[in-house]
Formats: C-alpha cells, structure tokens, sequence
C-alpha cells in the first residue's frame, strides 16, 4: 500500500462486503477502484491486497463469484454477496462501531 494508510486487518473485509452491499455485483479491480475512491483516495489496493481478501471471503462463504465480461470486453471474475454475507455485514459493523467507540474514549482520554 505504500505511503498509504494502512488498512487494520479485517477492515478490508468490511469495506469489501459494504461495496458490493451498495454497488452489486463488481469485478476485484472494480472492488478495489471503487474503495479507493470511497477512502478519498488514502487507501491504495493492489491485487496483492485485493484478491486474497476476495479469496478469503469465498472461502468463508461470506461472497459469491461468477465469470462475466468487463466493460472492456475481458473475462473477468464478478464477486457479489451471499445470503450469509449480508448477515455477516451486520455483525461486523457492530464490531467495528465498538472497536471505533473504545478508540474515541482513549484519544478523547489524552487530552
């Protein structure tokens, strides 16, 4: 990720399973585009970043793939949620609320 932020492990997964929440079914390029531009362009993903979390997630079950074409005509692998995905969205959302709500009570602590 280079001078980029580095993402906490376990982030991706979230941001992943939101992005195919709010845009449908995307290719791993599209997935990872797609969350540079939510970040505002702090967090750079390479395939090395991308794919084994997409790979991760099938393999937990969390998303589905299927091959399609890109929009420039290529054969791409299209990632969308399960069933179990969108369950796990929630789940992970509270975690990350909770762990945000720690981290704001120790920073506001220091003052």
């Amino acid at each position: 990720m280079g001078d980029k932020s580095d993402v906490l492990q376990g982030t991706l997964d979230l941001m992943v399973l939101k992005t195919l929440e709010s845009m449908g079914p995307l290719h791993g390029y599209g997935i990872a585009r797609r969350i540079e531009q939510v970040s505002g362009n702090a967090l750079t993903l390479n395939q090395g970043t991308i794919y084994p979390a997409l790979l991760r997630l099938e393999q937990r079950g969390w998303i589905k793939s299927a091959w399609g074409t890109s929009e420039s005509n290529r054969r791409a692998k299209f990632y969308s949620l399960s069933p179990r995905g969108r369950r796990q969205i929630e789940e992970e959302t509270e975690n990350w609320e909770r762990i945000a709500a720690t981290m704001s009570r120790f920073l506001a602590s220091s003052n």
